[in-house]
């Protein structure tokens, strides 16, 4: 099994490998590898769309997608998933930074290599074998001189000092918070590394939605 093989099979599904790590003793997941799941933007929202998760009108539409389609590919590769809701809990934020392309950015986010701000991770697949791994990336902060995120939030809610959250739910009630209901926070979307990752406005709005009620 090779990190290009599981890549392949999770794309049928819009997923992309966000990431991947071997584990340790300390881990209890055996000597093998996690390997980081999350959206592949190009194909994920037009495929969720279509699910009976999205169209159901039950609870947790996304949770329950990624639970089904996670959970066959992990069957086809041999694998256990992960989530990153539900219970027990597990350390994604952790396992993020350990995959080597996911840092905590100037505002706390997490800040992907190619996903920058709009990074998420839909679950993860334990492999029982160490795969070879590709070297640790570059964190895309590094090289931003003007760090806009630090300052994009109209009211100043998410700094590098901390979230100020009910700020922020305040904001979103009013007129002027609609752009971020709308098209995504705009702490995410002046991420210069987010804007080459091209998400589309109204997925954003659906995790806007979910985050605001």
């Amino acid at each position: 099994m090779t990190l290009d093989q599981i890549a392949a099979r999770v794309r049928q599904d819009q997923l992309e490998v966000l990431g991947a790590f071997h584990t340790t003793g300390e881990d209890n997941l055996g000597d093998g590898t996690v390997v980081l799941l999350g959206p592949s933007e190009d194909g994920f929202w037009p495929n969720f769309r279509a699910s009976p998760e999205y169209n159901d009108g039950d609870d947790d539409p996304l949770d329950r997608w990624s639970e089904r389609v996670i959970c066959k590919a992990s069957a086809e590769l041999g694998a256990e998933p992960r989530f990153p809701f539900g219970t027990p809990h597990y350390p994604f934020l952790s396992w993020a930074i350990r995959s080597g392309r996911a840092w905590p950015s100037p505002v706390h986010l997490l800040v992907h290599d190619t996903a920058g701000l709009w990074v998420s991770y839909r679950g993860a697949l334990i492999l029982p074998e160490r795969l070879d791994l590709p070297p640790h990336a570059n964190n895309p902060c590094d090289t931003c001189d003007d760090k806009p995120c630090l300052t994009a939030c109209p009211v100043g809610a998410l700094t590098s000092q901390a979230y100020d959250l009910p700020a922020c739910h305040s904001y979103l009630d009013t007129f002027p918070g609609r752009a971020c209901m709308e098209t995504g926070c705009a702490v995410r979307k002046a991420c210069p590394q987010s804007q080459k990752h091209h998400r589309i406005e109204a997925q954003s709005a659906f995790h806007m939605d979910a985050f605001h009620t």
